[in-house]
């Protein structure tokens, strides 16, 4: 097993589980987790609703604390330093809560703060990514007045502001109509290449195929799949990651559950 000095000699491990588990009364929502993300790699992170992503994030961003195990951001210890590890990283939540007595502006200006960036810097960088998502003009309109999608854009602008040497996206593309979709996606492209650590949890199966090189499948909390997605489906025997995804996770097949339903209406 890799110890901590050993880690951040080796610099290019950007994000690091070891053995997490996180325990609810009697049930474990993750068991064991050992992965690591290295530098300029995105990573899908899949699994069914309750299979522990979620979870998993929260605690590698240091929002829960781990029954036992622990991880690194960056090379820093997420239970011993975790200041120091959440300077480093970015977070786009699945469901995030934002301050919405604030404008989208005065809101990206608090993160800023929160990370001590100039604020010439960091309102240039804010009006940057709203006009690059089309909402510039909407800036100084309060968060409670924006749609969903418009908050996810700001969600994802703050995630980035600080410019974070890793970025943990959960759901990033909820709500986002399918222009900014696109320049989302060509953005986390575009990051990885300049050495940014991406571990990108989603359920749009065709999106986290294109766009992540390598993925982790859990299942009931523990890790039941790892490697491409072409590898992941020879090995199940299986055409595509999503036959295999079904497969493995044990999610029935959606044509019988399709068919057995209309069925049940009568059509």
């Amino acid at each position: 097993m890799m110890n901590l000095a050993t880690i951040q000699e080796n610099y290019s491990l950007m994000i690091t589980a070891t053995g997490l588990t996180k325990s609810y009364s009697e049930k474990d929502a993750v068991r064991g987790l050992s992965f690591t993300v290295g530098k300029g790699e995105i990573v899908g992170f899949l699994g069914p609703n309750g299979a522990g992503k979620s979870t998993t994030v929260k605690m590698l961003t240091g929002m829960i604390l781990p029954t036992s195990g622990t991880g690194t951001v960056a090379g820093f210890d997420i239970i011993t330093q975790p200041i120091e590890a959440k300077k480093r990283l970015g977070y786009v939540p699945e469901s995030g809560a934002l301050f919405e007595t604030l404008t989208g502006g005065e809101y990206l200006q608090f993160i800023a703060d929160l990370h001590h960036l100039d604020r010439d810097v960091a309102g240039r960088r804010a009006d940057e990514f709203l006009d690059l998502f089309g909402i510039l003009t909407e800036k100084d309109r309060r968060l409670q007045e924006y749609s969903k999608g418009m908050k996810q854009k700001v969600l994802i602008a703050a995630a980035l502001i600080h410019q974070p040497e890793v970025l943990f996206l959960d759901e990033p593309l909820n709500g986002l109509d399918a222009n900014a979709a696109l320049v989302f996606k060509e953005i986390i492209k575009r990051l990885a290449a300049q050495g940014i650590a991406i571990l990108f949890c989603s359920h749009i199966l065709d999106v986290v195929e294109k766009l992540c090189p390598r993925i982790i499948i859990l299942n009931e909390g523990t890790i039941i799949a790892e490697g491409t997605p072409e590898g992941i489906a020879d090995r199940t025997g299986e055409k595509t990651l999503e036959e295999a995804f079904c497969r493995l996770t044990g999610v029935r097949d959606a044509r019988e559950s399709a068919r057995e339903f209309l069925e049940a209406l009568g059509r």
